[in-house]
């Protein structure tokens, strides 16, 4: 039963694909629209500063920021995890 099972999973995930795939129509990609006028492309060094570096400075300075302007770690706020129970001198027997 378990065989019958993966392959009508298997043929109903194959077939969605398969009419998606003709369904869908070409990019075109090659053929210009009116109006139509792309810039130059960008270099690998180019791509990599603001897809890769741009981010993770952008993240670096409001993490800093977030840090810097933190006004929670000046409160010691009392809770139970922080309070001591056990006495500090031992009892002589």
């Amino acid at each position: 039963m378990d065989k019958k099972n993966a392959l009508r999973a298997g043929a109903l995930a194959a077939g969605t694909t398969l009419m998606m795939l003709l369904m869908s129509s070409p990019a075109l990609a090659l053929t210009r629209d009116d109006g139509d006028d792309p810039g130059q492309g960008l270099s690998v060094v180019q791509t990599l500063g603001l897809y890769v570096l741009l981010p993770l400075v952008l993240f670096l300075v409001i993490a800093g920021l977030v840090m810097m302007l933190d006004k929670s770690r000046g409160k010691a706020k009392t809770t139970s995890s922080n309070i001591n129970v056990k006495p500090d001198a031992q009892a002589k027997a």
